[in-house]
């Protein structure tokens, strides 16, 4: 194991063990390289990794702590990441996307007030029959983006806002190029919203499936 990484799990499983909590300040830089048995080199670069996927927060001349450890902020890095994806591994975020999300919206099924259906409804009649493609995929975006967000679990909803993006310009390209792209859409989105309102907890898991599996078959094909 390399210098650096040995570091890093060092210090990794004293957040682990609880010796270092969210918040907490850690030790001199001397002084926590005597502790771990490191040199103050490696300690150095481990930090400067940690604090890159949001685990440390080095704040100059005050310090580094260890960061809140919220999903969201850690999940961070994974965004950077799939930001460097290719054309031809969308397919792959959307199978992802297609396993996850529909349990996200069974889950929401049980959890979702009467406000939150009616604002997601009244998101839908905002949009018109005709929206451009840009105002429906934005649209889109924001409906799944609701749901996934009252399943009432922070890790799943984070990984699939970073999934999300990758998937972006497919869905506008089949909006362009799809006959009846976007009616399908509205439709679906519909049908969600009725599975929900009806707390059908496998029928809204059934119609995100069809959703996103349209989109995943779609892009498929035409590739």
């Amino acid at each position: 194991m390399a210098v650096t990484d040995e570091a890093i799990e060092k210090i990794k499983g004293m957040i682990v063990s609880g010796a270092l909590r969210p918040g907490d300040r850690l030790p001199k830089e001397s002084e926590l390289a005597a502790e771990l048995g490191l040199s103050r080199n490696s300690l150095r670069e481990a930090v400067r990794a940690l604090s890159l996927i949001r685990i440390l927060d080095v704040r100059q001349g005050d310090g580094t702590y260890v960061t809140s450890l919220d999903p969201q902020l850690l999940l961070e890095a994974l965004s950077f990441v799939v930001d460097f994806h290719r054309d031809d591994t969308v397919l792959e975020f959307l199978a992802v996307r297609r396993i996850l999300e529909p349990a996200a919206t069974a889950m929401a099924a049980f959890r979702i007030s009467e406000q939150q259906l009616d604002a997601l409804s009244a998101q839908l009649e905002a949009l018109g029959e005709e929206p451009s493609v840009e105002e429906l995929v934005a649209a889109d975006l924001e409906f799944h983006r609701g749901i996934v967000g009252i399943a009432g679990n922070s890790v799943l909803c984070s990984l699939l806002d970073g999934l999300s993006g990758p998937t972006t310009r497919a869905r506008i390209w089949r909006g362009l190029t799809q006959e009846d792209a976007v009616g399908r859409t509205l439709r679906e989105h519909r049908a969600i919203l009725a599975a929900l309102r009806d707390r059908d907890a496998e029928a809204a898991r059934s119609w995100a499936t069809v959703h996103i599996a349209s989109v995943e078959q779609w892009l498929r094909s035409t590739l």
